[in-house]
């Protein structure tokens, strides 16, 4: 497959440097892209430049990850309005170790000439002393170079520390030393990196005369142009621990129709068959949302399991009226609480649970779903009252075992009100 093209049917290609084309379709050639490991964890809006790196090596080539473990204690200035806090070589060795996981499940590590690898800038920045710094780096790059990158400009009137103006230079010497040791030809990001790229196409340029490329992928933002990969609750993470699956298959499954035909080329390797194939299904049908359905399907596999999709689709029916006790059975902790995050809640003790509470006395007083006993009685002879998704009646007595993950009863009176009673 030809790279520059496979991009520019899905949508992807910002700018590149004259010659990549040129030099990708010539041999197999090595590229980077940058990844900050200021959290332990990537969210989505990581994905555009991780789909990059997927879609190259796809194409043959081979694909190299940087976690920016000395870039990371500096600050990219590139889009911020603020430095950000640094953070220190503990705290960032584990949050390399988790993104190195996160990243596994897109690129194969064991294929061959093409694998992919993972580097750390902080292991050979580690002993470079600033004195070499300048005198290796700093030398070849003008001010006035620096100074016309809008990355700079943007910060200037505001103010711009030393530190994060001098950024661009440390990832400048990243793609000369990945030029250099590994022969990497080509650097890839978001089109806010270009001015930081181009610096590092200049420094290969200028320090060994060697050729160096640059590319960057469109920023990704919503049809009603907000920010793209962030949610009420902030960003969306890849770790399940940070935003369950149920979540995570959510925040895809709700965008909209013109976002969904956009983002399943960008952040799904699905051919144009295919995806033209879902076009015409969706267009059919939009209130069955083929597309959206498609695109958190196979977006929440690679990022989770198939496990952890079945268990969203199950999480999904338990809100909308078709789960089972069994299926409620089957949630994580994790995706319970994110189902049921906007579901009124009221405490209890566990040991008042011991022998038992008639459903009547339960409702009334220990929910909100029912304001008096009398009314808890009309809605049970009105078969409309539900203990975990099964259907009860008068005589039915709350106890222990009606605990779900050992501490949650999920009450329901109609098609959609619900209530978790919380037991401690």
């Amino acid at each position: 497959m030809n790279f520059i093209e496979e991009l520019k049917w899905r949508g992807i290609l910002q700018d590149m440097i004259p010659g990549t084309e040129e030099q990708l379709q010539k041999e197999m050639t090595t590229a980077y892209v940058g990844f900050d490991p200021t959290a332990d964890s990537l969210h989505v809006g990581n994905l555009a430049a991780i789909m990059l790196l997927k879609h190259f090596q796809n194409c043959g080539h081979k694909p190299v990850a940087l976690v920016g473990g000395a870039t990371g204690m500096v600050g990219d200035p590139s889009g911020k309005s603020a430095e950000r806090k640094f953070l220190d070589e503990a705290t960032l060795k584990h949050n390399q170790d988790c993104i190195k996981k996160q990243l596994e499940k897109f690129l194969d590590f064991n294929g061959g000439a093409n694998s992919a690898e993972i580097v750390n800038n902080y292991d050979w920045f580690k002993d470079f002393s600033l004195l070499d710094f300048l005198r290796d780096v700093g030398k070849h790059i003008t001010v006035s170079y620096m100074m016309a990158k809008d990355s700079v400009k943007n910060r200037l009137e505001g103010g711009i520390s030393f530190t994060e103006f001098s950024y661009q230079l440390i990832q400048g010497y990243d793609f000369y030393y990945l030029n250099e040791k590994y022969n990497c030809k080509l650097q890839m990001g978001g089109s806010d990196q270009w001015g930081n790229i181009t610096t590092g196409t200049e420094l290969v340029r200028r320090k060994s005369d060697r050729e160096a490329f640059a590319l960057t992928g469109k920023l990704i933002t919503k049809s009603d142009g907000t920010k793209f990969g962030k949610s009420e609750g902030g960003n969306i993470w890849l770790d399940a621990k940070k935003t369950s699956p149920y979540q995570f298959y959510q925040f895809w499954l709700n965008v909209s129709d013109e976002d969904a035909l956009r983002y399943i080329k960008i952040f799904t390797t699905q051919t144009k068959a295919e995806i033209d194939a879902l076009a015409e299904e969706h267009a059919k049908e939009p209130g069955q949302r083929a597309l959206q359905k498609a695109l958190a399907k196979a977006v929440t596999i690679t990022v989770h399991s198939v496990a952890d999709y079945n268990n969203a689709i199950a999480a999904s029916d338990i809100l909308f009226g078709k789960g089972t006790l069994e299926t409620l059975q089957s949630l994580s902790e994790d995706d319970f609480l994110a189902v049921f995050a906007d579901v009124s809640k009221s405490e209890m003790a566990k040991d008042k649970l011991a022998a038992g509470i008639n459903i009547v006395d339960f409702l009334s007083e220990t929910t909100t779903l029912c304001a008096s006993k009398g009314e808890a009685r009309r809605s049970i002879q009105g078969n409309a009252i539900a203990v975990n998704k099964s259907k009860v009646d008068e005589s039915k007595s709350v106890n222990t075992s009606d605990l779900l993950n050992g501490k949650y009863i999920l009450l329901q009176n109609g098609k959609k009100k619900y209530h978790v009673v919380v037991v401690s």
